[in-house]
């Protein structure tokens, strides 16, 4: 990991925290954020533009997530080409940037709620041979403060471009969001009892 010039209060937090996270060996997923992006209104619009790349549960290929099972669940921060405030374009290095991110539904985020990250990440850099060459951040979510109900396609990720929490870059990837096993389980049983009912009837 580079280190920053401590020429502003974001780039001393970044220098702060970066001591504490781990680096990781291993090349990242493929998946990226979706192509298309859904409707926005209200803050993920005008404050939180959607810039960065993220990767829901990398090792998840269907990025489901259990609310009644998973108690965290990771998120991978990747560097993006990001246009700043001043029109410029710039590069977003997640793993030299204060971590400052919320992260579940939309509506949670634009209410200035979501998950924060269980600690400052972890640090994953690329193999050479990985078509994405530069390190990414990794960050653990704990389930129960996204604000997700179940049924969600996409989760979204805010990074607070400083404390006041109102401006920064958006990002997102679809999900797969159910609680338990319950509706999956009641339909094997109806089958089962189905199955038993026509074996007793061919028997009789």
């Amino acid at each position: 990991m580079k280190q920053t010039q401590p020429t502003t209060n974001d780039a001393g937090t970044a220098s702060t925290t970066a001591t504490r996270r781990r680096i990781l060996k291993g090349a990242l997923g493929a998946g990226v954020t979706a192509a298309t992006v859904p409707s926005l209104s209200g803050v993920a619009t005008a404050h939180f533009p959607v810039e960065i790349a993220i990767e829901i549960q990398p090792e998840n290929a269907e990025n489901f997530i259990d609310l009644s099972d998973h108690e965290t669940v990771t998120v991978v921060v990747k560097q993006s080409e990001v246009i700043n405030s001043d029109g410029d374009s710039e590069t977003f290095d997640p793993t030299d940037r204060p971590v400052r991110y919320r992260f579940g539904s939309r509506l949670a985020l634009e209410d200035g709620e979501g998950a924060r990250p269980v600690d400052d990440g972890e640090i994953r850099e690329a193999e050479n041979d990985s078509a994405d060459d530069h390190s990414s951040l990794v960050l653990t979510f704990p389930v129960d403060e996204m604000g997700l109900d179940g049924g969600e396609e996409t989760a979204w990720l805010y990074w607070e471009r400083d404390d006041s929490g109102h401006h920064g870059y958006a990002g997102f990837d679809s999900v797969r969001v159910y609680r338990g096993y319950a509706r999956g389980s009641g339909l094997i049983e109806q089958l089962q009892q189905l199955l038993e009912g026509e074996t007793g009837s061919s028997s009789d």
